[in-house]
């Protein structure tokens, strides 16, 4: 039996910058961490067409959420997995008076330890933007509440990964950690980062090349949540770590680092 999983969440930054020159260095990347499931952000739904590159070139399995239907939303967030997805599905999330464009998608991945549902979204991203953030969390909790109490008796408890686009101390992510009231009785999250992870964790960075004259930098956006309760040990984190800061042949391959976690399914 496997005694960890890795699970991991990387916005890989749609179109924007050389993409042509960014695909390698994000595939070099992807293989260097060899995630068993990623969330990833941002990806290109169509020209091109990453969903296929990553089933097709990568050779994982993908569940994906179309981004809206105009091209400058079209934006998709998937799952993907070196293990066969059995299930899946998506939904739009609250935007208020913007076009429908913000998602959230989630995967059953048989993994050989018995099914893992792993949800990942993208939130709306203005500094000002906090209570909305919260409606769109509220919303995806539901969601795996309704997806938990399904399926009780699994080993591996519901996971969360996404760019949230909110600092650790902000009200959205209090809800979810079981800082302050959240949107279901009894569900809560673990985040990773702050378990096992070193240092403050930020995704958002100076440091990255793409990230010139932001206003806030330095912030942690990025998240890899483990629902609770859960089957201790089963489910639970044990390290935590960033990825995608080394260049690859003199391209880094995205504005965010990504965050990869090792997630405990055994005793071992």
């Amino acid at each position: 039996m496997v005694a960890t999983l890795r699970l991991a969440t990387w916005n890989t930054w749609w179109r924007n910058g050389d993409l042509e020159a960014r695909t390698p260095a994000i595939a070099a990347t992807l293989r260097s961490v060899a995630p068993d499931v990623v969330g990833l952000q941002e990806l290109c739904g169509r020209e091109p067409d990453q969903i296929a590159w990553l089933r097709d070139e990568l050779g994982y399995f993908v569940a994906a959420a179309p981004g809206g239907e105009d091209d400058r939303f079209s934006v998709v967030n998937a799952v993907v997995s070196r293990w066969p997805i059995t299930d899946s599905g998506w939904a739009f999330l609250d935007v208020g008076t913007a076009p429908k464009h913000r998602t959230v998608v989630w995967a059953e991945i048989e993994t050989p330890v018995g099914p893992w549902d792993v949800f990942t979204t993208h939130l709306s991203h203005g500094f000002d933007q906090s209570a909305l953030r919260c409606r769109q969390l509220d919303e995806i909790a539901r969601l795996i509440a309704e997806r938990r109490e399904a399926a009780p008796d699994r080993l591996l408890p519901p996971a969360l990964v996404g760019d949230l686009n909110a600092v650790p101390d902000s009200d959205e992510i209090r809800r979810l950690t079981g800082r302050s009231a959240g949107a279901v009785p009894g569900l809560v999250f673990s985040d990773a980062w702050e378990l096992f992870g070193t240092g403050s964790g930020a995704t958002y960075s100076a440091s990255n090349p793409y990230v010139n004259d932001s206003a806030w930098p330095e912030r942690r956006l990025d998240y890899v949540l483990i629902s609770w309760p859960r089957r201790r040990p089963h489910g639970n984190p044990v390290q935590a770590e960033r990825f995608a800061m080394t260049a690859i042949d003199g391209v880094v391959p995205s504005d965010h680092w990504g965050v990869v976690v090792d997630v405990a399914v055994s005793g071992a």
